[in-house]
């Protein structure tokens, strides 16, 4: 009786060691297993810190901000903005790639940054493709291509037929070395088999003056930029970059309906998170930022702009992402384009 005793106690002791030791294991695995998940479930619980790789006050900062309110509605968090412009966007990326990935850092970044400066910049501090989770596209920015009254071309097609005739005849200005606007105007030559003198300029707005007061012949510049000139006849336009036609310029064609099926080149910029973000918490960014994108008074204010609202998935926009780099980086090496 002793013995089945001794041999109950030996064995419960064994049990109740062993249960210990799996309860001791599971404590420990405990915090780790569900972390993420927990993360993700309370997420946020604290203030949202989004780097604006532009300086105050231009259309994406604007846009943005426009954003903000309702984000904080929503998500019940302060939403702060951390202006950081230089390097077409590579100082504020770079911040947001070393960032935690749990969502309370996130960057606003655009076509150059995100696509088109890794084929401009000999040594990028991110790879936009593996250090980044996009999140949600916010808009596109359209371009117009105008030209000065008196050119005698007055169709995007005669345009192109000018600039065979006599290559040396024809310039066309746009905001800047390695910009959106200067690789448009890169896509235009190459897809229409033209030649055009680029004229750099520092901005839209500067290019637009110049067709204005016809120092130059032809521009390709954003639509705030030329919009009331091009109503009031002093401009001409001849087609907008985008897919499609704009609200604001309905009977302005698309390059695509001009003469050169295919083309489609316009600015965009979106929200990206570092790579390893919880998807959870991608998901709920993603639809708050699509849902604040849907307000009609909202889109008339990016329209007012000259920008077009673009919700879409995570997944849609980093294909979108991936698609961009690899079409501007035959654009800028076939171009042979050098930043300055």
């Amino acid at each position: 009786m002793k013995r089945i005793r001794r041999g109950i106690v030996r064995n419960t002791a064994v049990t109740l060691g062993c249960l210990g030791r799996l309860g001791l294991l599971a404590a420990l695995l405990a915090p780790a297993m569900p972390a993420a998940a927990q993360s993700a479930a309370d997420f946020p619980n604290k203030s949202i810190r989004v780097v604006v790789t532009f300086p105050p006050g231009g259309s994406s900062d604007a846009v943005f901000r426009m954003i903000v309110p309702r984000l904080n509605e929503k998500l019940g968090q302060p939403v702060i903005v951390d202006n950081r412009p230089g390097a077409g966007g590579n100082v504020g990326l770079s911040i947001v790639a070393k960032a935690p990935a749990d969502g309370y850092t996130l960057g606003l970044g655009a076509a150059g940054a995100l696509s088109a400066n890794v084929s401009l910049y000999p040594n990028m501090p991110f790879n936009s493709g593996k250090d980044f989770k996009p999140v949600a596209m916010l808009a596109a920015i359209p371009f117009v291509i105008v030209g000065h009254p008196s050119m005698k071309a007055k169709t995007l097609r005669e345009v192109i037929a000018e600039a065979k005739a006599d290559p040396s005849k024809l310039s066309i200005g746009h905001g800047g070395n390695g910009t959106a606007m200067h690789l448009s105007a890169a896509l235009l030559g190459q897809m229409a088999g033209a030649k055009f003198t680029d004229v750099p300029y520092r901005g839209s707005g500067p290019a637009a003056l110049d067709a204005l007061g016809g120092q130059i012949p032809l521009a390709i510049v954003d639509l705030p930029s030329a919009l009331q000139q091009i109503k009031a006849g002093k401009l001409i336009a001849y087609a907008v970059t985008s897919p499609q036609r704009l609200p604001m310029l309905p009977d302005v064609p698309t390059v695509a309906e001009a003469g050169l099926p295919g083309y489609d080149s316009t600015g965009w910029f979106g929200i990206v998170a570092p790579a390893g973000t919880p998807a959870p918490i991608v998901a709920r960014l993603n639809a708050e930022i699509n849902a604040a994108l849907s307000d009609e008074t909202l889109k008339a204010n990016m329209r007012n702009l000259g920008v077009e609202p673009a919700p879409d998935t995570p997944a849609a926009f980093d294909a979108y992402i991936r698609s961009e780099t690899a079409k501007w980086a035959k654009v800028i090496q076939t171009a042979q384009i050098k930043l300055d």
